[in-house]
């Protein structure tokens, strides 16, 4: 329970402060420096919420493997979802 719980969480953190990998690629032509910067800085929020769960839990260990899996599992979705738009010829949501 406590590794979904600490999971959960850092999807929240990062859903909170970005957008979704979909977005970020399809606009990474042009936002993808800051799509990115705030996908880190939800994993700098996670990060720091899940620190403060397992020095409160009785088990940190599942607090930490859920919260990282995510952070990891999330990061490398954002990644891939910027290396692909930034390799893609089509064309953004957005007009600018």
């Amino acid at each position: 329970m406590a590794f979904m719980v600490s999971a959960g969480l850092v999807y929240e953190a990062v859903a909170a402060a970005c957008s979704s990998p979909q977005t970020t690629e399809l606009n990474a032509s042009k936002r993808s420096k800051t799509l990115m910067k705030w996908v880190g800085l939800g994993l700098l929020q996670a990060g720091g919420l899940v620190a403060v769960a397992a020095m409160v839990s009785r088990r940190p260990g599942p607090v930490i493997a859920g919260g990282g899996t995510a952070m990891v599992l999330l990061a490398l979705q954002y990644w891939h979802a910027k290396e692909a738009g930034l390799a893609s010829s089509a064309p953004g949501t957005e007009q600018y």
